[in-house]
């Protein structure tokens, strides 16, 4: 159990923390709820155990861990879709940014990377 002097007070910490599951007691839940944004459940009222979740009412049992929820998302359908990003620049827009690619390329070492947009771009990599 964690005892702040105010709600303000906790919500940092809640969020450093990133907490598996936190429970939400209070007067007002879901205003702390919208504010709580690193937790892998979160479980408002005094009547929604987190083992109703783990067992019962639907949500997702495969929680982030150690702290993950700052970074990881409960397990979910995403988890099992295959997705593609597809990119489509623009020769105005290659204008506009051709050259800063061919200039982060070069800093990080990897001429080829840099050739690659400079032939497209008109730019000296």
């Amino acid at each position: 159990m964690l005892r702040t002097r105010s709600i303000d007070d906790v919500i940092p910490v809640v969020n450093r923390i990133a907490p598996e599951h936190l429970s939400i007691i209070t007067r007002d839940p879901l205003r702390i709820a919208e504010r709580a944004d690193n937790c892998g459940a979160i479980y408002i009222g005094s009547t929604s155990a987190p083992a109703l979740g783990d067992y019962i009412v639907g949500s997702n049992h495969v929680l982030p861990t150690a702290g993950s929820a700052r970074f990881f998302s409960p397990l979910g359908v995403y988890d099992f879709v295959k997705r593609s990003n597809v990119v489509t620049v623009g020769e105005r827009d290659l204008e506009t940014i051709g050259a800063k690619a061919v200039a982060l390329a070069n800093f990080e070492g990897l001429p080829n990377h840099a050739k690659s947009v400079a032939v497209r771009s008109k730019v000296t990599a």
